[in-house]
């Protein structure tokens, strides 16, 4: 076991955010607080015959990466928030972090190389959340109300008072919230509030969705009317699972995101998955457009449409754009997003399973001259295994998509299914570049783009 004086130098750094370095035995240590550079001491907690995890202890040699968190519940003491495990780590570096992930995932896990590396996404590093789930807990021993999120390794819940990564007005209201909690009669029945917020031309629209596990009093309901008449938000309940959600009151302005390079909005209820990162999606859509590159001559298929974050945007430049989605539900809305946006006449949206695709489904769906795939964190295994069957048993009448690019938000089943495209499906990696959606934290979006070799 690494001995409690002995100076360890840290080789490098983990997604956890954690100093990875060797002791004098060999043995690798990743060290909680350290950054690549430093010379520290560690206290051991877990000892393994591969590796050990300590905490640092004390340091000698500071990173010149190393900067102050902004956030003053960050930290590794107890009580900490458990949440953006980065920020003592320059906002650049994290940057340059997660491109080293999506390189070495690519590269050991799919043995591909892109032929460019693209330039990163990024963009503001502070207030940059517009969605987030709190948890809510009336601790009746101490006599207040915790909203936030859990400790650091602990199911317990963070005392905070600000969150600097959501807009300020967010950040403001936490204090409220638990005071408007506390007062309220189903305290202890109020497990859960999430936030979004939306963009208007007259100002932001914040939403708030109230989990309560039974029904509330008429008290209550006028304690929420109150709340949302000083902070200027708007109540929305949850008595069950996200299919009861509704509004407190009817009426007030709908959320909605602008893609203003596509002159399209985008309207959304609170519950729906939308990206936390208005700012990154909007440049992050503008990219993927410009690296696929459709003609007003091409049919394109956007998998994984959702509400048609890429479909209407693409249904601007392509002849006809089909976006498939797992949920009837979702479909009906992407359809309405499209009529609203006057994009009806260019798209069609069909609901299938996309975990459980077959060649046949992908013949029946058509041949179409572009794809852009848009996975949740399972990646799209199915749709990309259909499609090398695809190439080694030809179908008369389908041909594969000319380029492909796929918006990822795991590096690893991003390589799993890059491999499968380059190795078996004909497949060239042209180029590959992360997208900082999530700055502070371990989370890895990335983006690639695939041609096809005929």
């Amino acid at each position: 076991m690494t001995a409690s004086d002995e100076w360890l130098t840290v080789e490098s750094i983990d997604l956890e955010a954690q100093g990875v370095a060797r002791n004098a035995e060999g043995k690798v240590v990743f060290i909680e607080g350290a950054l690549p550079g430093e010379q520290v001491q560690v206290r051991v907690g877990r000892s393994k015959t591969a590796w050990e995890q300590g905490t640092m202890t004390a340091m000698r040699r500071e990173s010149s990466q190393r900067v102050r968190p902004g956030c003053p519940h960050f930290g590794l003491h107890p009580g900490s928030c458990g949440g953006c495990k980065m920020q003592h780590l320059n906002a650049a570096a994290q940057v340059a972090v997660k491109q080293r992930v999506l390189e070495d995932n690519l590269q050991h896990l799919a043995k591909v190389k892109p032929e460019l590396m693209l330039r990163p996404i990024e963009g503001p590093t502070w207030g940059y959340r517009y969605r987030a789930r709190l948890s809510v807990r009336h601790v009746a021993k101490k006599g207040t109300v915790l909203v936030g999120f859990h400790e650091r390794k602990s199911s317990f819940l963070a005392d905070m008072s600000v969150c600097p990564v959501l807009p300020a007005k967010m950040s403001a209201m936490l204090l409220p919230l638990r005071e408007l909690i506390g007062r309220m009669d189903q305290r202890d029945r109020l497990p859960q509030i999430e936030l979004a917020m939306g963009e208007r031309l007259e100002g932001p629209v914040i939403a708030l969705v109230l989990r309560h596990l039974e029904p509330l009093t008429a008290g209550d309901g006028e304690r929420l009317r109150a709340f949302a008449a000083e902070q200027g938000v708007q109540w929305w309940l949850q008595p069950k699972g996200p299919d009861t959600v509704h509004l407190l009151d009817e009426g007030g302005p709908e959320l909605a995101y602008a893609l203003p390079e596509f002159g399209i909005t985008m309207p959304f209820k609170p519950t729906d998955f939308t990206q936390v990162n208005h700012a990154i999606n909007t440049v992050l859509v503008g990219r993927a457009l410009r690296l696929l590159a459709p003609t007003p001559q091409e049919r394109v298929i956007d998998w994984f449409c959702g509400l048609g974050n890429f479909t209407l945007p693409l249904a601007t430049r392509a002849r006809a754009v089909l976006g498939i989605e797992g949920s009837e539900a979702l479909v009906q809305r992407a359809r309405e997003n499209a009529e609203r946006n006057g994009l009806a006449g260019r798209t069609s949206f069909s609901a299938r399973n996309l975990f459980e695709l077959s060649v046949d489904d992908l013949v029946a769906f058509g041949a179409a001259d572009k794809w852009l795939i848009d996975p949740p964190r399972e990646g799209a295994f199915a749709l990309v295994k259909a499609l090398v069957d695809l190439h080694g048993a030809p179908r008369e009448g389908w041909t594969p998509p000319s380029r492909i690019v796929y918006v990822s938000c795991n590096p690893a089943t991003l390589a799993r299914d890059a491999g499968l495209l380059v190795h078996q499906a004909g497949y060239r990696c042209v180029a590959a570049g992360a997208v900082n959606m999530f700055p502070h934290t371990a989370h890895v979006e990335s983006m690639a783009v695939f041609e096809y070799q005929a």
